[in-house]
C-alpha cells in the first residue's frame, strides 16, 4: 500500500460526490463504486474490489458505507478511511437532517408519498442490476451458487437477514477452498469478529441523547448487510419499545432513507431529528455509522496481512456468496413493498431494461421515476402503498 502517492483530497471529493449522487441502497452503491474505482479510475483491481465487497458484508453494519471505508483505507490508509467514510456521509446527512427540520416544522411531507409511489420500483431494479455485476465480479462455482440459494429461501422465509449465515458460509468456503488442516488462526479470528458484537452492544439507558446514541451503536453492531435488515430492529425499537415514533412517522423514516443518496440507514438521521432535534439527528448518525469504522478498520489491517492465506480465501468466498442470497432475498422482501400495481411494474421493468441498455446514473433514473410519481400518484391515488 503506497499511501504517499494518493491523495486525500482526491478521496474526499470523490466520497463527497458519492454521497451527493448515489442512490439505490448499498447494492446499487457497491456497484457504482465498483464501475467507477475498478472500471474508471483504475483505483482497485476487480480482485481488491471482491474482496472488500466479502469482507465487509461479513461484518456487522451497512455494507456500502463498510466498502467505503475499506476501499478508502487501501487507498490512503487509517486517516484516508475516516476521511473517506465521514465524506461519503455527510451529504446525506444534511440533506436528511433537513427534511426533518421540514417534517417537523411544516407537520407532514406529502410528496413523499408520490416519490416513494414512482422512485421504489426503480430502487427494486437498481438492486437487481448492481446484484448482477456483484455476481459476475466475484460468482465463481457451484457451490457459491448453493450458498447463494440457500441464504435466499432463509432470507425470504425468514424476512430478515441471518447473521450467522455469513459466518456459516465462511466456515463451509473455507472447509471447501482452503487447507482446513493447515489453516491460520486468522480465518477463525475474522468469524468471531461479527459473533462476538452482540456481547459488547450496549443497553440504552440515561437521557433520550444518550438513549438514541446507545440504540443506535447497537443497530449498526448487529446489522448485516442491506438497509432492509435495520427496519425490523428499528421499528421494534423506535415504535414498540421506546414509543418515540409512531407506525406512520416510521414509514415516512424508512422512505426517506430509501429515495435520499448514500446508505439507506441514513434513516437514522431522519429519526434522530424527529425524537430530539438537531443534536438527536447528529448523536444517530454517528451512533449508526462508528461501529463500522471500528470493525472495518480493525479488521482490515489482518485481513490485508493474510489475503493469500487460503483459509482466508475461502472464508471470503463463502461470506460473498452468502451475501449475493441475502441481497437477492432482501431485494424481493422488499418488492412486496415496492411493487403493487400495473404502473409500479412497468416502472421496474423498464428501469432494468434502461440500466442494462444504457449506462443511464443512478440520479437520473431516480429523477425521471420521481416524477413519474408525482404526477401518477394523484391521478391513481393506490390505496396499497406504504405511506397513507
Amino acid at each position: 500500500m503506497q499511501t504517499e502517492h494518493n491523495s486525500k483530497g482526491e478521496l474526499a471529493r470523490y466520497f463527497l460526490r458519492l454521497g451527493c449522487l448515489g442512490f439505490g441502497g448499498p447494492v446499487a452503491l457497491v456497484g457504482q463504486m465498483e464501475r467507477e474505482l475498478v472500471n474508471d479510475k483504475k483505483w482497485l483491481t476487480k480482485e481488491q474490489m471482491r474482496e472488500s465487497i466479502a469482507i465487509c458484508q461479513s461484518l456487522p453494519g451497512p455494507l456500502a458505507i463498510q466498502v467505503g471505508i475499506y476501499v478508502a483505507w487501501l487507498r490512503c490508509g487509517f486517516w484516508g478511511a475516516w476521511i473517506g467514510g465521514w465524506c461519503f456521509i455527510l451529504p446525506n446527512f444534511i440533506i436528511v437532517a433537513a427534511l426533518g427540520a421540514l417534517y417537523v416544522y411544516l407537520g407532514d411531507l406529502q410528496p413523499v408519498t408520490a416519490i416513494f409511489y414512482g422512485v421504489s420500483p426503480a430502487v427494486i431494479a437498481l438492486i437487481l442490476h448492481s446484484c448482477y455485476r456483484l455476481a459476475k465480479l466475484g460468482m465463481e462455482d457451484w457451490l457459491q451458487w448453493a450458498i447463494a440459494g440457500v441464504c435466499l429461501v432463509v432470507t425470504v422465509v425468514l424476512q430478515a437477514e441471518v447473521a450467522l449465515l455469513f459466518i456459516g458460509a465462511g466456515i463451509v468456503g473455507i472447509l471447501y477452498y482452503g487447507k482446513i488442516f493447515k489453516r491460520s488462526s486468522t480465518a477463525m479470528q475474522i468469524a468471531f469478529i461479527p459473533a462476538a458484537a452482540p456481547a459488547v452492544a450496549p443497553v440504552a439507558g440515561g437521557s433520550t441523547l444518550g438513549k438514541l446514541l446507545l440504540f443506535f451503536l447497537k443497530a449498526g453492531s448487529l446489522t448485516f448487510g442491506s438497509g432492509l435488515v435495520i427496519v425490523p430492529f428499528l421499528e421494534q425499537g423506535l415504535v414498540q419499545q421506546y414509543g418515540w415514533l409512531n407506525e406512520r412517522e416510521f414509514l415516512v423514516a424508512v422512505a426517506i432513507g430509501m429515495i435520499s443518496p448514500g446508505p439507506v440507514v441514513i434513516t437514522a438521521t431522519f429519526v434522530g431529528y424527529l425524537v430530539a432535534g438537531f443534536w438527536g439527528a447528529l448523536v444517530s448518525t454517528v451512533g449508526i455509522f462508528l461501529p463500522s469504522f471500528l470493525l472495518v478498520l480493525i479488521a482490515a489491517p489482518l485481513l490485508a496481512r493474510h489475503r493469500g492465506n487460503p483459509n482466508v480465501q475461502g472464508f471470503v468466498k463463502g461470506a460473498y456468496a452468502a451475501a449475493i442470497g441475502t441481497i437477492l432475498g432482501a431485494c424481493i422482501l422488499l418488492g412486496k413493498i415496492a411493487i403493487g400495481d400495473w404502473l409500479t411494474i412497468a416502472i421496474a421493468l423498464v428501469s432494468l431494461a434502461v440500466l442494462f441498455r444504457w449506462k443511464v446514473s443512478n440520479p437520473m433514473l431516480i429523477a425521471a421515476t420521481a416524477i413519474v410519481g408525482l404526477v401518477a400518484y394523484p391521478w391513481l391515488q393506490p390505496a396499497w402503498v406504504m405511506i397513507k
